[in-house]
């Protein structure tokens, strides 16, 4: 019984949240170590800058662009915004009717890549011209409920559907694959890492994939808490994948090369770590919708820090050296953090 109404929550949140090919087998039982956590964070972190965007833009993910701005999904607008941090001007870039872009990223073309779940469709947005250019998905693969991307070290865009399914696009070519998870409905944050592997969280499903790039095979990799709800992915420099467990209130750390798995439960009675981050100095950053805040995770010194002020439903942090920014769409706000010291 608890483990199905666990699985209902997760459902929940992927619906709240959304506008089987075969597997090679489950790696070797990894070794495991949960830290506790403290019962609050220290509250001596960085300051957080504020970017009011225009009311009723529910801003979801972000993006630093290449011109020094940053990008953001307006999702309850169904456009693609254009911050300018220096002079707090946003432009707005209309995706078309219907449209409820969720995930976004800055490609290898300095353009923006949009996951478009109301569009059913991969979006690109020339970041000069901002010229609009659709890749939909294949006829027979509706409602995939696209999440988020990221782009392989071969420049392909890897893209997941929450409604099971991830995918992948050849801007080249224009060629659009689609893939059935192997577990079903779930697939949600995914990552790169520096040797160029794909992995995908899984936050129905509760588990991360790695996606082998060649054949787009999809392998589960099991997190050692049940039921977790993995929900988003970030690489570090060293290759390891942080992960977000949102129903277990923990941070999550998988090494490819070792197949160690390690968690940390974050500071609060109860936490909810929705983005998960990795900075340029190697610092692991986490919003917690159970405290409406940012979290900075040190793994050198396993302790949590968190920034001054709140972050009400940040859905998605993004950064680039010195820098990390986040999607705020509890309060139409795009946040700042001066990061790169320890």
């Amino acid at each position: 019984m608890k483990r199905l109404l666990i699985m209902i929550t997760a459902m929940a949140a992927l619906t709240a949240c959304s506008s089987e090919s075969p597997s090679a087998g489950p790696p070797a039982a990894p070794a495991t170590q949960t830290s506790a956590a403290p019962s609050s964070a220290r509250a001596d972190g960085p300051a957080i800058q504020r970017f009011d965007v225009p009311d009723g833009a529910g801003p979801h993910d972000v993006s630093p662009a290449a011109d020094g701005g940053v990008w953001f999904t307006a999702q309850h607008a169904g456009y693609l915004g254009h911050l300018d941090p220096k002079s707090g001007e946003v432009t707005r870039v209309p995706l078309g009717s219907g449209a409820r872009p969720h995930g976004v990223i800055t490609g290898p073309d300095d353009a923006a890549w949009v996951t478009d779940g109301g569009l059913n469709a991969i979006v690109r947005v020339d970041g000069q011209s901002r010229r609009v250019r659709r890749f939909p998905l294949p006829a027979g693969r509706g409602d995939a409920n696209l999440n988020t991307a990221t782009f392989d070290d071969a420049g392909k865009l890897w893209f997941t559907g929450q409604n099971g399914v991830y995918g992948r696009v050849d801007p080249a070519s224009g060629r659009v694959d689609v893939y059935d998870a192997p577990r079903g409905a779930g697939p949600y944050g995914i990552t790169t890492t520096p040797d160029g592997e794909v992995y995908y969280a899984s936050l129905a499903g509760s588990h991360i994939a790695r996606i082998a790039t060649d054949t787009g095979q999809a392998t589960v990799i099991e997190p050692p808490t049940e039921d977790q709800g993995a929900r988003r992915v970030w690489a570090d420099g060293q290759g390891r994948v942080w992960v977000s467990e949102y129903n277990g209130g923990r941070l999550g750390r998988y090494d490819p090369r070792s197949g160690d798995w390690r968690e940390w439960r974050l500071p609060g009675d109860q936490p909810q770590p929705y983005a998960v981050f990795v900075d340029d100095v190697g610092m692991v950053w986490l919003s917690d919708f159970g405290s409406d805040r940012l979290v900075r995770f040190d793994p050198a010194t396993e302790t949590f820090t968190a920034a001054n002020g709140d972050a009400p439903a940040v859905r998605q942090l993004h950064g680039r050296p010195g820098e990390m920014w986040g999607a705020a769409s509890g309060a139409d706000q795009i946040l700042l953090v001066r990061t790169g010291s320890r």
